[in-house]
């Protein structure tokens, strides 16, 4: 008869590592997503001039309420649909798989503008840093391609191993920041708190670029999903992970922007950021003036590490949203392929580590400004593509139970994703409306970047769609895999031959 030989070793496998990551560990690669130190002392600190605004504080308590809504649904659709493409799984389950499909090249593009700008920041910061303290002067680009070598490697080792360096660099972070708010605190412009910040007044010029930056800055938030196929007691990770990462988020955020902008003085905020673009904003030199240059080194050593961390983040994200695709033959079958001993998607992340490189390379040469046209064009062009995903998810949850409740309550299956969805359609509407704020230039101006991002998402939008229909014809079997994650069963080894035994 025949039976099949011993399984033979092999570094390629279809599964991400079961079972290696608890609640901690999956709330580190939601944090160091959008960390404090990165979100206030580069994405905010560059947003007041750019955008022209100060009121960071409240734009992050509305879009923090918005996504607790948003979760609710979000976190009751991962009990019952395990993926590591998150987004593009529940809306291929919940509007149809063309959809799902579309929504999955918006993803990847959103989640690669948000983890390659980040080396824009990187470079920018170690640069200046090295120049001040060490008279070394390093173009940004050389400095940026450290990181990038960094992240590279780190992508290909066992997810827990990551984690753990994420542990610590934000443990680290979050400690000095709440130092810093403290300072920032007991040194107010004038001798007295300014409560403008949390004003719509400060606010509503601003409103839709301001939702964007705070958007990106949220950005993480949802990672838990993405690991689930990784974590241990998957539905009780998920839902802490991401309720206390938004948490945690919105009172770092919104504590030490509004500490910042009134030890600086809220009148004079933006006009200090404006000055400053080029040198990496008024936050620091602001630390400093009110705590000593021992601050200013401390925090721009640790912005410099929380901006390593959230690279390292994104590109675990974009890695398994590669190989969420890769497994279900949306996108070729060995992005669907892990390395055996670490159970790291080994196929998605060398293709980010390339787009990354190829960027960098793109930018180097043309000599384009790291910070604002690097980090914040494309970071929070990215957070606004994870919006789109955001809002096309609530409105996905919806249509998921009303088919089947499968057991939820109608809070988390209906009321709390209805709200959600309507406050998240405003929030997009406010964006696109504004997107030539959120980039700096001034209402009217004709450039090519005010349509480029947006053109770029429905360019990807419809490829997908279209790349699903044709699936549909070609191979009906992949079709209906679309969106189901683990159960997914298309990604197949090379069968090995048998043996005859007599």
């Amino acid at each position: 008869m025949s039976v099949p030989p011993p399984a033979r070793p092999s570094v390629v496998s279809q599964a991400l590592a079961r079972d290696r990551l608890g609640v901690p560990s999956v709330i580190m690669f939601a944090l160091t997503a959008a960390a404090p130190l990165m979100v206030v002392g580069a994405l905010v600190s560059t947003g007041w001039g750019v955008v022209g605004t100060t009121g960071f504080p409240l734009a992050f308590l509305i879009i923090a309420v918005i996504l607790a809504l948003f979760s609710f649904g979000y976190v009751a659709m991962s009990r019952h649909i395990t993926n590591a493409g998150a987004f593009y799984s529940y809306i291929a389950q919940g509007l149809g798989r063309p959809l799902g499909v579309g929504g999955a090249m918006v993803a990847l593009i959103a989640y690669n503008l948000l983890q390659v700008g980040l080396y824009g920041a990187f470079g920018a910061f170690l640069s200046q840093f090295l120049a001040d303290k060490a008279k070394l002067n390093v173009d940004w680009w050389i400095v940026a391609l450290v990181l990038w070598l960094f992240v590279a490697v780190l992508g290909l080792l066992r997810v827990d191993v990551n984690s753990k360096v994420l542990m610590i660099l934000l443990g680290a972070e979050l400690i000095v920041v709440t130092i810093f708010d403290v300072i920032f605190f007991s040194h107010p412009a004038g001798g007295s708190l300014s409560f403008e910040p949390w004003t719509w007044s400060a606010l509503k010029d601003g409103a839709g670029p301001a939702f964007a930056v705070a958007t990106t800055a949220f950005v993480g938030f949802e990672a838990a999903p993405v690991f689930a196929e990784e974590a241990r007691s998957k539905n009780r990770t998920v839902a802490v992970a991401t309720f206390l990462g938004l948490a945690v988020m919105f009172l770092s955020y919104s504590l030490t922007s509004w500490a910042a902008s009134a030890s600086m003085g809220v009148d004079q905020t933006v006009e200090q950021a404006r000055a400053s673009l080029d040198t990496g904003g008024p936050f620091f030199p602001a630390l400093i003036a009110a705590g000593g240059s021992w601050t200013g080194d401390v925090g721009t050593v640790l912005l410099i590490t929380s901006i390593a961390a959230a690279a390292l983040s994104y590109h675990n994200t974009t890695a398994r949203y590669a190989f969420a695709l890769g497994r279900e033959r949306v996108l070729p079958a060995f992005f669907g392929r892990t390395r055996a001993r670490s159970g790291a998607p080994m196929a998605g992340s060398l293709f980010q580590t390339i787009i990354a490189a190829g960027v960098l390379v793109l930018f180097a040469v043309a000599g384009w400004d790291p910070l604002v046209n690097l980090f914040f064009w494309l970071g929070t062009a990215g957070g606004v593509g994870v919006l789109v995903l955001v809002a096309a998810t609530s409105l996905s949850v919806i249509f998921y139970f009303i088919r089947d409740a499968r057991g939820e309550g109608a809070w988390s299956r209906l009321v709390a994703p209805i709200l959600a969805t309507v406050a998240l359609g405003y929030v997009m509407w406010q964006v696109f409306d504004n997107f030539g704020l959120l980039l700096g230039f001034a209402p009217g101006t004709e450039n090519a970047a005010v349509w480029a991002f947006p053109a770029a998402y429905a360019a990807a939008a419809v490829i997908g769609i279209v790349w699903a229909l044709i699936l549909r014809g070609l191979n009906r079997q992949d079709y209906e895999a679309i969106g189901l994650g683990a159960r997914a069963n298309t990604a197949r080894l090379e069968p090995a031959e048998s043996v005859e035994v007599h």
